[in-house]
């Protein structure tokens, strides 16, 4: 019934997307290497807040800290936001930025709500180590003593098993696997080869740097001292370079295809988008690109029974059947690259006729997929992939692309994320 609701909502009042900002997003331990999550997070929201003020923020980082609670609302307070702007922040791995604009969809109601500045950052240059539970319970108790016979019995009471370090993993809690360990499972269970993804990973990195050099990505990215533009793109690679990578996840077996060069890589960075009422995106400086948000989805597959990251797979017809729309009607895919091996894989699986009939429960015929009008500037395998900002990075990027094309036209934005869930995008020009 909510969703319902939230979908009628959208309709009703017309909601859009409008290009945001962004940093440049730079490879762990490099040029950002300096900057926290929250830290990364206050310029974007400077930029953006001098473009308006809006009625609603929400952000979101997947790596937690202990330094906040609520990113959202530091980042507006350090930001010098009006601090009358009410802030959440949200978390969905992989997906949480777009997570993030649809919650303020279904929030803004064109009642006093028409403008949401949405985004997310990602660290992990940063990440904070921390105690097991154990250790944290006993230095507490160390703590509180009132007197030092008090604290020797409390730390006489530790117990040694405790006494080590947890640092976090890019790794899935329930499987204990890590996302590429997940997406070699998949790649061999769906026949993916090593020289799919390199070519994909090719491309990727081929159109965003063309898209840099064409100045596509100058009003997107932000300038910060340390560097201008993104520091993982390889405009020089080619699929001898790329071949010559060893596997990164499955070294063993000899039969390993995902590498550094067709994974993205540990990236720094943050990312912001507006999402508006027709009310609202009256007070957006007019140059802003903007396109209208038709539709969305949200799914998740069970991980013991499907490969960890095809919830998109799924999704993406279900999304489609709705609206009585094929692949050829779309005339932009921005689909996420967590590993090129995960994009095959889907590209696969959307036309396979047996899996949209059994797991995805759809019977319409969708045809081809069209994949040379998917990632025209590069996607994450080029461009990085600081979780909590990929969202907003990736719609972004398909705002200002599409609104560049003939009004009417359809595009279609998809995210995976870790717990076998996905986000996408419906969007439209006009």
């Amino acid at each position: 019934m909510a969703r319902a609701a939230t979908k009628q909502a959208a309709e009703t009042q017309g909601i859009w997307l409008a290009a945001g900002q962004r940093t440049p997003f730079a490879r762990v331990n490099g040029a950002l290497a300096r900057y926290d999550a929250l830290e990364l997070s206050v310029p974007v929201v400077k930029a953006m807040s001098a473009q308006a003020t809006p009625d609603l923020a929400i952000w979101g980082a997947v790596i937690p800290s202990l330094m906040w609670s609520n990113i959202a609302r530091e980042v507006l307070l350090d930001a010098g936001a009006d601090p009358s702007i009410p802030a959440f922040s949200t978390v969905m791995a992989c997906s949480t930025s777009m997570a993030a604009a649809f919650q303020a969809a279904g929030m803004l109601d064109g009642r006093g709500r028409d403008l949401a500045l949405v985004g997310g950052a990602e660290s992990m240059s940063r990440v904070q180590v921390g105690l097991t539970p154990g250790l944290s319970d006993d230095l507490r108790a160390i703590m509180a003593a009132r007197s030092w016979k008090e604290r020797l019995a409390a730390i006489g009471a530790t117990k040694p098993k405790d006494v080590r370090l947890h640092i976090p993993r890019v790794a899935n809690r329930v499987t204990g696997k890590s996302m590429g360990e997940h997406t070699e499972e998949m790649a061999k269970g769906w026949q993916i080869t090593r020289a799919e993804q390199d070519e994909l990973a090719l491309a990727s990195h081929h159109r965003a740097d063309a898209a840099w050099k064409r100045g596509f990505f100058d009003d997107l990215v932000l300038r910060l001292p340390e560097t201008g533009r993104d520091t993982t793109v390889r405009g020089d690679t080619s699929l001898e370079k790329l071949g010559k990578l060893a596997p990164s996840f499955d070294r063993t077996s000899g039969q390993g295809t995902l590498t550094a060069g067709n994974s993205s890589p540990l990236t720094d960075g943050a990312a912001g988008l507006w999402v508006a009422t027709e009310k609202g995106l009256s007070r957006l400086p007019s140059e802003l690109p903007r396109v209208r948000l038709v539709d969305y989805e949200i799914n998740a597959v069970d991980l013991h029974n499907e490969y960890l990251l095809m919830a998109p797979a799924y999704g993406i017809p279900r999304l489609l059947a709705r609206h009585g729309l094929t692949y050829e009607d779309i005339g932009l895919w921005e689909i996420h690259e967590a590993f090129t091996a995960q994009v095959a894989t889907h590209i696969k699986a959307l036309q396979d006729e047996t899996f949209l009939r059994e797991k995805a429960r759809v019977t319409e015929a969708f045809g081809r997929f069209p994949v040379e009008r998917m990632n025209p500037n590069g996607g994450s395998t080029a461009l990085g992939h600081p979780f909590g900002a990929t969202g907003a990075r990736i719609l972004s990027q398909a705002v200002k692309e599409l609104a560049a094309m003939p009004a009417g036209t359809w595009a279609l934005v998809s995210i995976c994320a870790d717990g076998g869930q996905g986000t996408m995008a419906l969007l439209r020009n006009g």
